[in-house]
């Protein structure tokens, strides 16, 4: 990051000082990110019952946030270098480009290599390949300067780079948003849960309340009430339910209420 900064006001790049300004973002971002799995770690108590794995999602909205903003800003500047355009030295930016190309390539391995479907991974990741976009537009630029000295490259290269970051930005901020506002697992359709339950479950005559949601994107929960005839055993269409519901639909954590068709005091049993 400090030699992009350097090179950039140097060389007059605005790509390097992008792509820089962009890996400063980062290093916050990654340190919200290792914090959040630090704090994860720590076990639920009687004020936080689900524990702290919510605070993951949260550092993946405000990582999210702060690619939008980093794009804003590239977009804001090589919107100014190409009103003003002004002298960029081709070979001193290839080299910077090179070298944070390098540097960023070995740092997305690094997380590419961890689970995919954590957003705070995710969101990480995002921030690291769109420096690596930055490197390549960098690199690009300065070959296209070198050999041509059209220099409006730079920025116009910077607007992709910004581009592909806003794509990606969306896409974690939508998920984590998701999560927070207590929407319904991915995949997951209340409408076609209950006909399931339904058909699929002896004794089930209809199921209401039908709930769910996700504390992390890999902590799936659900509570239903579950209505059933007068002969079925409760404690067996409680387990039946349970088991499809991890079966067909991968929910491992499932409250059930149990009622019973037509009797005057209801009964319930809770899991």
């Amino acid at each position: 990051m400090g030699a992009e900064v350097v090179g950039g006001v140097v060389s007059g790049s605005l790509a390097l000082l992008a792509d820089a300004g962009h890996m400063l973002t980062d290093f916050a971002s990654l340190v919200l990110a290792w914090f959040a799995f630090r704090l994860a770690r720590r076990p639920a108590d009687w004020k936080r019952t689900y524990g702290f794995d919510r605070f993951s999602v949260l550092a993946a909205l405000v990582n999210g946030l702060s690619l939008f903003a980093i794009a804003i800003w590239i977009c804001f500047e090589a919107w100014h270098r190409l009103s003003e355009p002004s002298t960029v030295l081709g070979g001193l930016m290839l080299w910077v480009a090179a070298g944070g190309l390098a540097v960023n390539v070995l740092s997305f391995w690094i997380l590419s290599r961890t689970e995919g479907e954590n957003l705070n991974v995710r969101a990480a990741a995002l921030h690291v390949l769109g420096d690596l976009f930055g490197s390549v537009a960098a690199l690009a630029a300065a070959l296209v300067i070198i050999f041509t000295g059209w220099t409006p490259i730079d920025p116009i290269l910077s607007v992709l780079v910004a581009l592909l970051i806003l794509r990606s930005a969306w896409s974690v901020v939508k998920e984590s948003g998701h999560i927070l506002l207590e929407g319904a697992p991915a995949g997951f359709d209340t409408r076609e849960v209950t006909t399931d339950l339904v058909a699929s479950v002896p004794g089930v005559v209809s199921v209401d309340h039908l709930h769910a949601w996700s504390i992390t994107q890999e902590r799936p929960v659900a509570t239903l009430e579950a209505t059933i005839t007068r002969d079925a055993d409760q404690l067996t269409v409680r387990a039946a339910i349970r088991a499809r519901m991890e079966e067909q639909f991968g929910m491992d954590h499932v409250t059930v209420e149990i009622d019973v068709e037509d009797e005057p005091t209801v009964q319930h049993i809770r899991a």
